[in-house]
Order: C-alpha cells, then structure tokens, then sequence
C-alpha cells in the first residue's frame, strides 16, 4: 500500500469513525430525513439540535440501525450499516444509545442493569460484568446505588445509570437522544455534567438536545437539522454568533429567549 491518501482525505485524518451519504428516510408517504450527508471524525463531540419533527432524532436512530434507511449508505466504524444482517450487531456493540426515557428494566436492579449486555453479548462472567458495571457507575457518581432498583430513583440518577449502562459495552461512539428532556429542571444539571465528563474522555459523542448552554461548552460541532435536512453546520462559536440560515436563526431566537426565561 502506497503512502499517498486519497485526495479527498486531508493528509493525516484518519477514516471518519460515523459516514452518512445520501441517506434517505421515510415513515410511510412522508419523509422524515432527506439527503443526509455526515462525516464524524473519532473522537469529535457533535450537538444536533432543530426544531421537533425535523427528523434529528431519526438520524441518530439510523447509526445504529434502529431505524432503517430507504436511500443512502451508512458506514459506522468502517462497518457498512445499510448492507444489513451481521453487520447490524457489529455495530451495536460498538455504540452505546440513551434514550429520553431512561428504559431501564424495572425488575432489575441497577448493577443487573448494567451488566445484562456484557454477560450477553460480550461474554464476561459475571465477576467480570460486575467490576466493569461498578466501575462505571463510580463515574457517573452514584456506586452507592448499585443494589436499589429504578423505582428507587430519581430521574436524573436513572438516566445517570442509563448512562452507565451504555457505557459498560465499552461503546467507541455514543448516542444521546434528548437525554435530559423527560426531567425535572434541577435534574438536568446533574446528567449534562455526567455527559461533559464522558465529553472530556474523548469518547465519540452525537448528541441531539436543546440545551444550547451544554452546546456551546461542549460540542465541537453544531449540526441544525429542520423539515428532514441538514440546514447548517458550524462550530459553537460561529453557530450561535453568526448563524447563516434564517430558519437556524429563528430557531436560536426561539430556543435562547426561553432558556433565558427559565
């Protein structure tokens, strides 16, 4: 193999770790992404926002095939998504995904939560699951609760061990759809604090939220997402001073005066 890259790679990048080419979607007649183009460098943390019924939490859906696209390709990781069968699972295991609603199992505790996947799809004995289960969920601060069940918690420990879960897989990119959305106000601090910490690791991350405030910290890239397209893209600084789009800056006008508000 030759040193030369090709000449649509800047010299020294290495492959995208996410790729989305044309991707089509629709949910019957109507469609919900359109054309999607996305390349995500390893390592980058990515905030898309747009306002709801844009489609953005459909795209992310689609990176780990839970939805499936009619047009386009998708390749996570150097593994392509659209061709289906066993690369799905390849895939999944490599990305983890928290959900709005915490979707833990109710009749597990918190540490059987956590180590259900890895026993599973990973294979580690139980001993195994549980030492990476505890680690964790040290990280995301909340050991203590490894033996109580989601009932026992509050909603932002819950997504706190949703978190944790995701992370016992040992995910090389993770998904945040709305993550703090579903929560008391005084919640949400403590789960954004939880994702800047996982930001600061360098983990791959593509997050869909309007907490502008956790945008402009953490992302390095702001993808705006409206009527199934992407609109604009820009790093934080660019997005919210200079947007380009009328429609990213009605949106911005919009989502900023009720955070103010708050």
């Amino acid at each position: 193999m030759t040193a030369t890259m090709p000449s649509s790679t800047p010299a020294g990048d290495a492959a995208p770790i996410i790729r989305m080419e044309a991707v089509d979607k629709w949910f019957g007649k109507f469609q919900v992404l359109s054309q999607i183009d996305l390349t995500v460098a390893a390592g980058e943390r990515i905030v898309i926002c747009g306002p709801s019924g844009s489609g953005k939490s459909t795209l992310i859906r689609c990176i780990n095939r839970l939805e499936t696209v009619q047009q386009g390709r998708i390749v996570v990781n150097g593994i392509d998504l659209t061709a289906g069968g066993r690369n799905v699972d390849s895939v999944r295991q490599e990305v983890g995904m928290v959900f709005q609603q915490f979707n833990l199992f109710p009749h597990l505790t918190i540490l059987q939560n956590c180590t259900l996947a890895p026993i599973q799809s990973r294979g580690l004995s139980r001993d195994e699951a549980e030492a990476v289960a505890m680690k964790y969920l040290q990280r995301v601060r909340i050991p203590e609760q490894a033996h109580k069940y989601p009932s026992q918690l509050s909603g932002g420990q819950q997504q706190r061990v949703a978190i944790a879960r995701a992370l016992c897989m040992t995910p090389k990119i993770m998904l945040f759809d709305e993550p703090t959305s579903a929560l008391d106000p005084e919640m949400v601090k403590e789960v954004l604090d939880t994702m800047i910490s996982l930001a600061d690791d360098g983990m791959t991350m593509l997050c869909v939220t309007h907490e502008m405030g956790f945008a402009r910290s953490v992302a390095d890239r702001v993808i705006f997402v409206a009527d199934g397209k992407i609109i604009e893209q820009a790093a934080p600084q660019q997005f919210f001073s200079n947007p380009q789009h009328e429609t990213t800056r009605n949106f911005l006008g919009q989502i900023l005066s009720s955070q103010h508000a708050h």
